[in-house]
């Protein structure tokens, strides 16, 4: 199967080096299910011409914000009615997940409540699980037809799916601790408060259950959820 990684900004120029750049770090969590990639530089304004050039989507995070006014915005939400009509499998992963749910009718925005960063405990699809973060937009409203698959007490939608076809989570399961590390000391810097960024330097040892994620999203990928 062919995933098309539509790529919504990219990882630190820091970072990017030693660690990859967000669709990087996608193939290497879905390494092992089969799956061929194809990137699409969407924030440069390079999308597909037709839904149908890869078996499956895959929308990754970004640094921008899905109610601002960037170019990519209209054409991608588009792209993603399209994909959504038409049952083609679709993940999303936090800006990802946040303009796939505006796209299909949902509301995001700024939260009052202020950032998540590093490991966070998550219900999930009837379990506890433990994800890293990286966000302070949210989805505040759910769209019509989405059932709510992942919450915690800071955000009550972190996880919609359409059926078995569209499945998006705010959490990252592609960081890793060297990744949530890098972010901590460099982007971070100034914007997050400085007591969130050392309890996430401190919990960097602690497991994540990006597996669990990366099954699923295999799974909705291949058609199978």
């Amino acid at each position: 199967m062919q995933i098309g990684i539509l790529e919504t900004g990219h990882a630190p120029d820091v970072l990017r080096p030693e660690l990859g750049d967000y669709s990087d770090l996608f193939e290497r969590l879905l390494d092992g299910h089969g799956f061929a990639f194809r990137r699409y530089d969407v924030e440069a304004m390079v999308l597909p011409q037709d839904i149908d050039e890869c078996d499956g989507w895959l929308i990754t995070g970004s640094k921008h914000g899905a109610y601002e006014d960037h170019a990519f915005i209209a054409p991608l939400e588009k792209l993603i009615r399209e994909i959504h009509a038409a049952k083609m499998p679709l993940v999303g992963v936090c800006f990802g997940h946040q303009i796939i749910a505006q796209a299909l009718g949902g509301r995001v925005e700024k939260f009052a409540g202020g950032w998540s960063i590093g490991r966070q405990p998550y219900h999930f699809e009837g379990r506890e699980i433990a994800l890293n973060a990286w966000h302070q937009d949210q989805v505040v409203e759910r769209p019509e037809g989405a059932r709510i698959i992942a919450s915690n007490d800071f955000c009550a939608h972190a996880g919609l799916a359409w059926g078995d076809h569209t499945f998006t989570i705010q959490p990252h399961p592609e960081f890793g601790a060297r990744f949530i590390e890098g972010l901590a000391t460099t982007r971070a810097i100034g914007v997050v408060p400085q007591e969130q960024i050392d309890h996430a330097l401190a919990n960097l040892d602690k497991p994540v259950d990006a597996d669990v994620l990366a099954e699923r999203m295999a799974r909705v990928l291949k058609g199978a959820a």
